[in-house]
């Protein structure tokens, strides 16, 4: 990984964007966030720049499911179907627990599916680790 890890945040909830934000200043992993509201931005941002120019490719996203437009399932759906996506790591980082949304995800390529804790500490932990795992541990492709 880069010095800064570049993490894309995909979530329409202002409170949970907050919250990501927060938990990841605690965290000593380097990283740079950036936030979209739903699928269609995410995809939009990834695929080119306003000025037609290919746009900087995330570490690692983060994925909400339930977004109004295009919610996460869609947007993993659209990102198995792009083979200029597909190496990007997508973490589903939702408050669902359901074994449907744990298998469809799985089944759309996700590369893990976390549960949102709902206490700070909990859910700082949890950035922590999977900032920590993907930064330190896990071996990715390189940017092209």
């Amino acid at each position: 990984m880069s010095a800064a890890m570049n993490i894309l945040l995909i979530e329409d909830n202002p409170g949970d964007c907050e919250l990501m934000q927060e938990a990841l200043s605690e965290v000593a992993v380097p990283h740079r966030l950036e936030i979209c509201q739903d699928g269609a931005a995410a995809l939009a941002r990834l695929r080119k720049r306003a000025d037609g120019t290919p746009a900087p490719r995330p570490d690692l996203i983060l994925l909400d499911l339930n977004m109004p437009r295009m919610d996460g399932r869609e947007f993993l759906a659209a990102r198995k179907a792009d083979p200029d996506l597909l190496e990007i790591p997508v973490i589903v980082l939702t408050t669902s627990e359901a074994d449907s949304d744990i298998r469809s995800s799985y089944r759309l390529h996700a590369n893990a599916f976390v549960t949102k804790p709902f206490d700070f500490g909990d859910f700082t932990e949890t950035a922590r680790r999977i900032a920590g795992f993907w930064s330190e541990i896990a071996i990715v492709p390189t940017k092209a």
